[in-house]
């Protein structure tokens, strides 16, 4: 007897599979289209499996693999005349798979590594003090020159490619008050990794917010916000982390929840989908979906009143993937940038395409996300910028491991820093070091 593909739980509709034409629009905008050009890789290739399997197709490892390898980036999303929801469809399917499909025994023990340790700050800053040691004592620099990192498994290499400037642990202020007049009360997410392994961006969040008339409240027992989990399929997990972060934002009395970090704020504005079958929580997660706001969005919505300094540096702006195709937030970046005195805003060419990164895609998926890392590298260095700027972590580490890969150094910034640095009156040179880079 054929074993269903899916489950009753969450199964993906078959509407949503019909409104496909296959037109071909998406291909051009897939990553792994574009590395392969192999149809199964594609948006409409992975979702005639999806109709294959409601059709009775088995679940098989080679089916699996071709969802395995989307990104999530959500281009294909962007690109559709049809308005096909595949991001809808793809996180059901990944859903359906997390349950349903038994994978290799060392995939799943990766796999409960990352999801046992990314997702949850103090397990991160335990890891954080030994990661330092190993930097300053320059056993980082020995392992990449001795070729000892292409004698791991892929994976473990990836990471270690991949690790910032581990800095020493900052933690914020629970309370920021607002300068001047107050004009909103905020709360802000300082993520998981980001909090860890970039407090600098979120201490530069606060500071604009504070700056632009916020009142800012940082809630210290907040968690991580389930973004990593929610991509990958891990939906218990998931909810359970987003239940968490309701209740802690729910108590701070804010106006808005502001998110610094992409991959975060597309899935907290999710949360209503999320959780919409819990009866203790639906509504509660709608509304504070509501509430969510991306640093830019807010900002641009207050509009400025902090001054301005001139910031005599060239810089190329980054899309990622969850900020300007899951959220479609793109000018309100560029118009924060545009208001800098002196500032020179490039762009980087194919920006709707990912850069590999993907939450932990390019953990799970080591070659293919190295691979279009040295693509949007490529694309970065040719812009001739000092500086590129993002607004989400991932991006940071993987477009700077990957222009190290190509022998150049580049550093990548959050915008928050830029606005920030412009605010303060800081030199270049303050920013040119701020940010993950690699020699």
């Amino acid at each position: 007897m054929v074993v269903p593909a899916f489950d009753q739980h969450h199964r993906p509709e078959r509407a949503l599979v019909d409104e496909c034409v296959h037109c071909g629009f998406c291909l051009p905008s897939c990553p792994t289209y574009l590395l392969w050009g192999e149809e199964m890789d594609s948006p409409r290739g992975r979702i005639h499996l999806v109709g294959q399997a409601l059709d009775g197709a088995p679940l098989t490892s080679t089916m699996v693999e071709h969802f395995d390898r989307c990104l999530g980036c959500l281009a294909c999303v962007t690109a559709c005349p049809s308005g096909v929801r595949y991001d809808r469809l793809i996180e059901t399917v990944r859903g359906q798979v997390e349950r349903r499909h038994r994978r290799p025994l060392a995939e799943r023990a990766l796999r409960r590594a990352v999801f046992a340790l990314f997702p949850y700050r103090r397990r991160l800053r335990l890891l954080a003090g030994p990661l330092r040691t190993y930097q300053r004592l320059g056993l980082a620099r020995l392992a990449r020159r001795s070729g000892l990192l292409d004698r791991l498994p892929a994976p473990l290499a990836a990471m270690e490619r991949l690790l910032p400037q581990v800095p020493e642990a900052h933690r914020l202020p629970g309370h920021l008050p607002a300068v001047g007049r107050r004009r909103a009360v905020v709360g802000l997410l300082v993520g998981c990794v980001q909090s860890v392994f970039f407090p600098e961006v979120n201490a530069a969040t606060a500071r604009l917010l504070a700056a632009e008339g916020c009142d800012v409240v940082i809630p210290p027992d907040q968690g991580c916000c389930g973004a990593l989990s929610r991509h990958a399929g891990r939906d218990a997990q998931a909810r359970r982390l987003a239940r968490r972060t309701v209740d802690v934002f729910e108590r701070g009395g804010v106006d808005a929840v502001v998110v610094d970090a992409a991959g975060c704020g597309s899935a907290m504005k999710d949360y209503a989908e999320l959780l919409a079958d819990d009866p203790r929580y639906a509504a509660r997660a709608a509304a504070l979906a509501g509430q969510v706001r991306d640093l830019s969005e807010l900002l641009v919505e207050l509009g400025p009143v902090a001054p301005r300094r001139p910031l005599a540096l060239s810089v190329a702006y980054h899309d990622a993937c969850h900020l300007a195709h899951a959220q479609n937030v793109r000018a309100a970046p560029r118009q924060l940038l545009a208001g800098v005195p002196e500032l020179q805003v490039g762009e980087v060419d194919e920006p709707d395409i990912c850069c590999g990164s993907a939450g932990v895609y390019n953990l799970l998926q080591p070659e293919a996300g190295a691979a279009l890392g040295r693509r949007k590298a490529g694309h970065v260095l040719r812009s001739g910028a000092d500086v590129v700027v993002t607004a989400n972590p991932g991006c940071a580490m993987q477009i700077a491991a990957a222009a190290g890969e190509l022998g150049r150094g580049v550093t990548v910034v959050h915008i928050a820093q830029v606005l920030d640095a412009s605010l303060r009156g800081l030199e270049p040179a303050a920013l040119t070091g701020a940010g993950p880079s690699c020699p």
